[in-house]
């Protein structure tokens, strides 16, 4: 049954596209320009500087300076400090796939990488200052507050999340053989080559998922539809497009900031698919994800009314 509804649904994407060819035009070449222009230069690097960190010992390095004090605020290992460091900075998908990529490789159990994704994947923060405050709402005093919410919820969740991987009567995750092994290959340009492949491969992948959400995307606003329910599905679609579209709603700025607050911190449909890619094969679940980013953006959109409503009464 499951995999008829799927095939109807896949069967009706494809008659819409049929039907509306211009649609489909406009929303992949929106797609590709945003992967293009902004997703690409973001994430690249990144994901290439961090491949060259875990193959060339440079993770050891870090998980050394790291360990300490994330070990006891996150409870985490020496390398899931550096999942943490990496999903709080570098943005989405990064931090789901430094955990896989830690697992694959033996450096974090599996416990441990189900409890970092719960909580280090991420809007990155230069997202949050470029792309939402000055470029969305247009209010340097909500940069702080943005910040904060954004960042505070998932650390707040954290301590809830990491009573359900820990092991009885544990207050830490535990190092594995594979933490101790330096890096086990020759330190030359096929290293650089074949990180940049994997990064290219990664980068690709997420570039898709853009453009076919994208797609998705025009085809919805291609119908007309302008009720709560299609808003809102529109919304969560993708997240840079469904910021622009709760800021477009005649409402009052203190409500759209909490929604986008909310819809920030859950990542969208987009990113879960962007997630679910990189964590595939390494028995991560995505059902576990998607419930814990939910209870993110909840979380986020307390704290921003809280915010609203004691912190700052004139807004």
């Amino acid at each position: 049954m499951k995999h008829f509804s799927t095939t109807v649904l896949i069967t009706l994407i494809f008659g819409t596209m049929l039907l509306f060819p211009r649609a489909v035009f406009n929303g992949a070449s929106e797609g590709l320009l945003l992967w293009f222009q902004i997703v690409f230069p973001t994430l690249f690097p990144f994901m290439l500087i961090t491949n060259l960190l875990m193959e060339s010992g440079g993770l050891a390095c870090i998980s050394r300076i790291l360990r300490r004090p994330f070990r006891r605020i996150f409870g985490v290992s020496g390398n899931g400090s550096f999942a943490v460091l990496a999903g709080f900075l570098c943005g989405y998908p990064m931090g789901a796939k430094v955990t896989a990529d830690l697992l694959r490789t033996g450096r974090i159990t599996g416990n441990e990488g189900q409890y970092l994704l719960s909580f280090c994947n991420n809007t990155s923060p230069v997202f949050i200052i470029n792309f939402i405050v000055w470029k969305t709402l247009g209010k340097d005093r909500l940069l702080l507050p943005s910040l904060i919410v954004l960042m505070g919820a998932p650390v707040l969740l954290s301590f809830i999340f990491r009573k359900f991987y820990l092991e009885k009567g544990s207050r830490f995750f535990q190092e594995t053989a594979a933490s101790e092994k330096g890096p086990g290959r020759q330190q030359d340009f096929s290293l650089i080559d074949t990180c940049m492949m994997n990064s290219f491969e990664s980068i690709v992948k997420v570039g898709g998922y853009i453009i076919l959400f994208s797609v998705i995307l025009s085809l919805l606003s291609e119908s007309g539809q302008h009720s709560p329910v299609f808003t809102t599905l529109a919304a969560v679609l993708e997240v840079t497009n469904g910021i622009l579209i709760i800021d477009s709603l005649d409402v009052q700025l203190s409500l759209s900031w909490a929604l986008i607050m909310a819809l920030t911190s859950f990542g969208g449909l987009c990113s879960v698919a962007q997630t679910q890619c990189m964590i595939q094969d390494t028995g991560l679940k995505i059902s576990h994800y998607i419930i814990q980013k939910l209870a993110a953006a909840g979380a986020a959109s307390l704290l921003a009314v809280f915010y609203l409503n004691f912190l700052q009464p004139v807004f």
